[in-house]
C-alpha cells in the first residue's frame, strides 16, 4: 500500500491497526458515491426563478448540501446555513423544488472517480453493502437505479426510511442490527460532519473522502479514522471479517 495516498486520524483515543476487520460497508450518497451538486443546484435555481428570486452560483448552493432537502431549500431561500424563510414562502417552495429535482435528477449527476471500481472490489471481497443517505426515498431509489448502483446494495436507507436520520446514529445502528454485526465491524464511507457524528455515536468506523460537500468546510478537520482519495483506495484499508 502506498501510504502517502492516505491521511490517518490521530484524534481518536483508540489507535487503529490497518487494515481493519470489517463485515459491513455503509456508503453515503451525495458527495461520496455520486456528484449530485449540479443537478441539485439546477433544481434550486429553477425554484428561485419560479419564485421570482435571483439565482445563485452552483458553488454556493453546493455548500448548502448535507442536511436533507428541506434544509437545502431553506438555505437556498435565505442564503444562510441556519436561515429560516417565511413559512408561507417555504410552503410554496418545497413542492416547486421537488418537481424540478424529480424532472432533472440525473442530468449531470455521475459517480466520482474510483466509485464503480471500488464498489466492484467490495462486492468481490464479500462485504455487505448498504447505502445510507439523508435524501428522501422518492429521489434516492430512482437515482441509484439510473446510475446503475441500486442492485449493488443489500440495503438502502433514505432520509425518510426511519424516524431519525444522520447525524443521529439510528440509521447506522439499524443497518448493523439487520446484518447482525457489532458496530465496530461496520465502516461508513462519508464526506461530512453528519457522517462522522453518526458513526462515532453508533460506534462504527468512519472513512471520509475529501471531494464531497461538508457544507463548504475542510474534511481534514473532521474526526474520521482515515481520509481516502476515493472508494477504490478505501478498499485497501479494510479486510473482510470471517463469518465465524
Amino acid at each position: 500500500m502506498n501510504k502517502q495516498h492516505f491521511s490517518y486520524a490521530d484524534t481518536s483515543v483508540e489507535k487503529l491497526s490497518f487494515p481493519l476487520s470489517i463485515k459491513v460497508v455503509m456508503i453515503d450518497l451525495d458527495g461520496t458515491l455520486l456528484d449530485t451538486a449540479e443537478d441539485l443546484a439546477f433544481a434550486a435555481n429553477l425554484m428561485l426563478r419560479e419564485l421570482g428570486k435571483p439565482e445563485q452560483p452552483v458553488d454556493t448552493i453546493k455548500t448548502y448540501i448535507g442536511k436533507g432537502l428541506q434544509r437545502l431549500i431553506k438555505r437556498t431561500l435565505t442564503g444562510d446555513l441556519e436561515g429560516e424563510p417565511e413559512p408561507q414562502l417555504l410552503e410554496a417552495a418545497v413542492p416547486i423544488y421537488r418537481k424540478h429535482y424529480a424532472d432533472n435528477i440525473h442530468v449531470h449527476t455521475k459517480p466520482y472517480p474510483g466509485v464503480r471500481d471500488g464498489i466492484d472490489r467490495l462486492l468481490q471481497a464479500g462485504f455487505h453493502l448498504a447505502c445510507v443517505t439523508n435524501k428522501s426515498e422518492r429521489f434516492t431509489v430512482p437515482l441509484l437505479r439510473s446510475t446503475g448502483f441500486y442492485d449493488d446494495f443489500e440495503m438502502v436507507l433514505s432520509g425518510d426510511s426511519l424516524p431519525r436520520r444522520k447525524p443521529d446514529p439510528l440509521p447506522l445502528m439499524h443497518i448493523c442490527n439487520q446484518f447482525n454485526v457489532q458496530p465496530y465491524q461496520a465502516v461508513l464511507f462519508g464526506d461530512s460532519l453528519n457522517d462522522v457524528i453518526a458513526a462515532r455515536a453508533a460506534g462504527c468506523r468512519i472513512f471520509c473522502v475529501p471531494y464531497g460537500y461538508n457544507e463548504g468546510r475542510d474534511v481534514h478537520d473532521l474526526d474520521c479514522d482515515a481520509i481516502v482519495p476515493s472508494l477504490i483506495e478505501a478498499t485497501q484499508l479494510i479486510v473482510k471479517t470471517s463469518s465465524s
